[in-house]
């Protein structure tokens, strides 16, 4: 099977320490199966690379000498989508984060994307890694985000991400991960792109949240838009749960699917349709999130976890092949 470079990634059983390890640009592959299910994930950035079912690809991948084009798969912490010019206030005291997006001058997904992610523990159908976040300047908190991948009974792929807190002190976060979908080999256009939502946020020209509306007209994806037709780069909020969980749904004209499940523990999804994707004439990346961009400066503010405590987000991508 192909999806991005010349040959599928070394599984963690044929793996030979680091010399393996940098034969990819993003670190050890770790594959897990089961049944017609198969999910690559990375070293670099606990991030997804492929998803795939009975062959068909699910998700957007990408070359062994690439890293994610589009921080598609990688996984966030402690802040998912931006930060406005790095600054935040923590008990009155400026916090300078590193400015990462210089031309929109925000500090931008977390502190782990360029970070590579030990293996905590890997089974027949699942593998945990996990990250350290150091104190550092405009983050002074020592943390962990620990990742677990599992294809399910139904194969599915099902995704927790944990944010655990080993500072004195309360941290705050938001977590968040950046998966790109699509269906096999279905043009992008054909596609139709359905999600269930009240409102979404209004951003400025630096994608920095400045109020929230009710979705309606062109931002209305409930009854299912034809991708061709979208250019988005839009957070969502105050989504359709059914049992706590919210579903948004890319499908086919053959009937084909994929979905995003993620539970009420993340309360936001980024939708970001673009023609930047390389190779894509249209790429659809749906981003769960527990938090809206710039929640460090927002009235709707960050989680925090207390000292030696923990949250865990839930997600994970059901397809029918």
């Amino acid at each position: 099977m192909q999806y991005g470079g010349a040959m599928p990634p070394t599984s963690p059983s044929t793996a030979v320490g680091d010399a393996v390890s940098r034969r990819f640009a993003t670190g050890r592959q770790f594959e897990i199966r089961r049944g017609d299910a198969l999910a690559v994930v990375t070293e670099l950035a606990a991030g997804l690379r492929l998803f795939s079912r009975n062959g068909v690809q699910f998700t957007e991948s990408y070359g062994d000498d690439q890293i994610s084009p589009g921080a598609t798969g990688i996984t966030l912490a402690p802040w998912a989508n931006r930060v406005e010019d790095g600054v935040w206030y923590l008990n009155g005291k400026k916090q300078q984060l590193d400015v990462t997006e210089v031309s929109r001058n925000n500090a931008s997904h977390g502190l782990l994307r360029n970070s590579s992610y030990a293996l905590v523990a890997e089974d027949e159908f699942s593998v945990t890694l996990e990250a350290v976040i150091f104190p550092q300047h405009g983050y002074p908190f020592l943390a962990r985000h620990q990742v677990r991948y599992e294809i399910d009974a139904e194969l599915a792929l099902r995704v927790s991400q944990t944010f655990i807190n080993d500072s004195e002190s309360p941290a705050p976060f938001v977590l968040g991960a950046h998966p790109y979908f699509r269906i096999g080999d279905v043009p992008p256009e054909e596609t139709v792109l359905t999600v269930h939502a009240r409102t979404r946020l209004v951003t400025d020209e630096r994608l920095i949240p400045r109020s929230a509306v009710p979705v309606e007209g062109d931002f209305d994806l409930s009854g299912g838009r034809n991708v061709g037709s979208l250019d988005l780069d839009s957070a969502y909020l105050d989504l359709a749960f059914d049992d706590g969980v919210a579903r948004h749904t890319l499908s086919a004209p053959d009937g084909r699917t994929v979905t995003l499940e993620q539970d009420s523990n993340c309360t936001h999804v980024h939708v970001f349709v673009t023609d930047t994707f390389p190779g894509r004439s249209k790429a659809v990346a749906l981003e769960p999130m527990t938090g809206p961009a710039n929640a460090f400066n927002s009235d709707e503010g960050p989680r925090w976890v207390e000292p030696r405590e923990a949250f865990t987000m839930n997600w994970g991508i059901v397809a029918v092949p």
